[in-house]
C-alpha cells in the first residue's frame, strides 16, 4: 500500500474544516492539514480568475484514493475541484504505518 498526499482547495475555512472532518471520520484520510487562506490565480473558461481559497493537505493510502476522490467530488462546491494525488516516496516508517492503519477500511 502506498501513502499519498492529496491536495485540494476550498472556497472558505468553514467548508474546508467540514470536508476535513468528514473525510477523517469516514477513514478516507488519516490526517488533514487545513492551511491558511491563499490567493489562487488561474484561467477558467477563457478568463483570468483570482480567488481566495483554503488548501487542504490530505494524508491517505492508495487503497482509499478512489473513495476519497468520489467523496471530495460529491461534497465539493466547485464544478471542477482540484484533486491531485502525489505518492509519498519516503517518510518516517512509523508515521506511514499509522496512515495505513487509520485508513484501513473494514468493508
Amino acid at each position: 500500500m502506498t501513502t499519498l498526499l492529496v491536495l485540494t482547495t476550498l472556497p472558505d475555512q468553514p467548508a474546508a474544516e467540514a470536508l476535513a472532518r468528514e473525510l477523517v471520520e469516514a477513514r478516507l484520510a488519516a490526517c488533514i492539514n487545513v492551511l491558511a487562506p491563499c490567493r489562487s490565480v488561474y484561467r477558467w473558461q477563457g478568463a483570468l480568475e483570482v480567488a481566495n481559497e483554503v488548501p487542504l493537505l490530505i494524508k491517505t493510502s492508495s487503497e482509499c484514493y478512489s473513495a476519497l476522490e468520489a467523496a471530495i467530488r460529491s461534497r465539493h462546491p466547485y464544478q471542477l475541484p482540484e484533486v491531485i494525488a502525489l505518492p509519498v516516496v519516503a517518510g518516517l516508517p512509523e508515521y506511514l504505518a499509522w496512515v495505513a492503519s487509520e485508513t484501513r477500511r473494514a468493508d
